[in-house]
């Protein structure tokens, strides 16, 4: 009989600071299960490894996948060092470094290879989220070191955006493959927009999220639409100081805070959301979103704000604000969120493409993208050749 061409499946290290069942989790974690998920899926072995946290078992098997939690916020990088050099991930063909910023450094102690995924660089957000010694320190190991140590691997950007940010750090870019973020197939829901206006804002509560700027918005637009509302969904260590901005902004009774929602609850706020807003100062894609987008949702952002500039179209599916920083930043922010309030028409419309937009992006295309990279790692080949997403003409049956 003759044999079978089919390529041997691989083992695979996924190391990521947390995963969803963290406190903390988010976007982050979700492409990292998703991913794990989808090469386990393929045939592949694979083990995720985070920081344990105490709210879930340390040793888990799900959805076809392993999962190794140790160490704490900080020590979970020295753990997964220990846990690789005595042999605790088994055989393995690649180790996939996620670098939120800090990466796990597994090029010193793995003798496979390495593929570091970037999300974004944190340039920004070292000074919002540290003081200033932490933040020299955490910017110097991620501007400097990293890139010097890592220069000869393989990197996977999931925008280009964040694919210029690493060859401006000294990546080589032959050596960056950019594979987006997949989108959920969305659910159906039970209602259609609200009858007042509506924004929602999804996230973790995190200070460089600043949905500060969206409670301002709310503030600023309040003469105009008396009946504005807005829903915060998401949880995280910021929650109180929000909180407190929004008794202090006066606007307590306008904006509702939901926390942790299940996947149910998150797509009926989307879908009856009249936007969403995203003022995160930098975002490495914006999974939220391409979340919204498959609901008709269209988003207000800033520029400059990393991957968002990819994951929205500015004036095709949603809106792009000049000046993300300063003391304008906010007005400026309300003032577009203002104006599509006012124009169900523009609304309409950015919805519509906004929905064409998300249905490029699926999770089997970010996984078989992956696959590709991680075998060209293993096997040593060249600049890996991804095919581009599909254009939105093309799933709309109109010609290009």
């Amino acid at each position: 009989m003759p044999r079978s061409t089919a390529p041997a499946p691989l083992g695979v290290v996924l190391l990521n600071w947390r995963d969803s069942t963290h406190p903390e989790g988010g976007g982050s974690e979700h492409y990292a299960e998703r991913l794990a998920e989808g090469l386990a899926a393929r045939g592949h072995r694979v083990t995720l490894f985070c920081a344990d946290h105490g709210r879930a078992p340390r040793d888990e098997q799900r959805e076809g996948y392993r999962v190794v939690r140790r160490g704490s916020r900080l020590s979970v990088y020295a753990r997964a060092a220990v846990h690789g050099l005595r042999g605790g991930f088994g055989p393995y063909d690649v180790v996939v470094d996620v670098q939120n910023g800090m990466p796990f450094l597994a090029r010193t102690w793995s003798r496979r290879p390495v593929v570091l995924l970037v999300h974004h660089v944190h340039r920004e957000q070292w000074r919002v989220v540290f003081g200033p010694l932490l933040a020299r320190v955490g910017w110097l190991v991620e501007s400097r070191l990293s890139p010097r140590l890592h220069r000869s691997c393989r990197h996977v950007a999931v925008s280009g955006v964040t694919r210029d940010e690493l060859v401006e750090l000294g990546v080589p870019r032959s050596g960056v493959s950019v594979v987006h973020n997949g989108t959920e197939v969305p659910r159906p829901v039970t209602g259609g927009r609200t009858a007042h206006p509506s924004i929602c804002v999804l996230g973790r509560l995190v200070p460089h999220k600043r949905v500060e700027l969206a409670m301002a918005s709310v503030a600023h637009l309040r003469e105009r639409f008396p009946d504005l509302r807005l829903t915060v969904v998401g949880h995280g260590w910021w929650d109180a100081e929000l909180r407190a901005e929004a008794e202090r902004l006066g606007v307590a009774d306008r904006v509702d805070f939901l926390g942790f929602v299940d996947e149910q609850t998150k797509a009926e706020v989307l879908a009856r959301s009249w936007l969403l807003a995203v003022p995160s100062l930098k975002e490495g894609w914006g999974l939220s979103v391409v979340e919204a987008a498959s609901h008709g949702t269209p988003a207000v952002a800033f520029h400059g704000a990393g991957g968002l500039a990819e994951s929205i179209l500015d004036g095709r599916t949603g809106v792009l604000v000049d000046g993300s920083v300063g003391g304008d930043a906010g007005t400026a922010f309300a003032e577009a969120v203002g104006a599509l309030l006012a124009d169900p028409e523009q609304r309409n419309v950015l919805g519509a493409h906004a929905l064409q937009h998300a249905r490029r992006f699926t999770w089997a295309r970010t996984v078989e993208c992956f696959e590709q990279v991680l075998r060209a790692a293993v096997g040593g080949a060249g600049p890996v050749e991804l095919p581009e997403p599909r254009r939105a003409e093309e799933l709309a049956g109109r010609s290009a």
